[in-house]
């Protein structure tokens, strides 16, 4: 598990790049503001992971999943955030299908390349050079 309290605090970038990204231009936040904000944020993401491991196991389940996550927020009462979370889930695994099908296609049309590389190679006769200098055709 953790060794150090300090391991269980999100990162300051990430952190730091979230509240950029939701503040308007021109406000400033303080260090400690941003050290407190890192805190609480680290508490609800432990809290949740706390409270949705505890649906996982009531269900009897051994693997938390993103369906646990949404219960354990409407049970922490935080239902509000439930449909935009949904939607957001629904979109990424839209991207992961995407991404799939794409290095699928591509995987598959490389090794079409590599086939057609492959039989054209072997019906070119290869000339070897003798010798004595002279060019051999070598076509069986």
């Amino acid at each position: 598990m953790v060794e150090r309290p300090e391991d269980l605090n999100l990162p300051n970038a990430v952190v730091t790049r979230i509240i950029k990204d939701s503040l308007p231009e021109g406000i400033a936040v303080s260090k400690e503001a941003r050290s407190a904000i890192a805190k609480a944020a680290s508490v609800f993401v432990l809290y949740t992971t706390s409270t949705a491991l505890l649906v996982t196991q009531k269900n009897k389940k051994k693997t938390l999943t993103a369906q646990d996550v949404l219960l354990a927020l409407k049970e922490i009462e935080f239902e509000k955030f439930v449909e935009p979370l949904e939607e957001s889930l629904e979109s990424y695994k839209k991207s992961q299908q995407n991404k799939k099908e794409q290095k699928a296609a591509k995987d598959k049309a490389k090794k079409a390349d590599e086939e057609k590389s492959s039989s054209k190679a072997q019906e070119e006769p290869m000339e070897v050079q003798t010798t004595d200098g002279d060019k051999e055709n070598t076509d069986d």
